[in-house]
């Protein structure tokens, strides 16, 4: 009977096994108060997938919009080009060429009258 806890230590011992016993039950709420539910964690991916598919798609417009840009630029310098051409051809044509026939005539009546 002597090694025998008495029933007050006995109390003690059930009430610190019990003390220990909330504090871990109060751990463990707040570990779980941290985690997140399985609901709301797909909620979150599929927001964050929808959210990545539509910055892919502002990519691509803002690509696409580029690429487009390029395109007329380019084609506005062809046309530039092309008008260049043009006028170029219309200066010969309305006054480079006439000059030349004139001196041509001019030369042509000179080397008749001389012969």
């Amino acid at each position: 009977m002597q090694n025998d806890p008495t029933l007050g230590e006995v109390m003690r011992r059930l009430d610190d096994v019990r003390q220990d016993l909330k504090e871990d039950l109060r751990e463990l709420g707040t570990r779980l108060d941290g985690k997140v539910s399985m609901e709301r964690y797909q909620l979150e991916q599929l927001a964050r997938d929808e959210a990545l598919r539509l910055l892919a798609e502002r990519v691509t417009a803002v690509e696409k919009s580029r690429e487009q840009e390029a395109k007329d630029k380019l084609q506005e310098d062809q046309r530039i080009a092309d008008r260049r051409a043009a006028d170029r051809r219309l200066l010969f044509s309305a006054l480079i060429a006439p000059v030349l026939l004139l001196l041509l005539t001019v030369y042509i009546q000179a080397r008749g009258a001389g012969a």
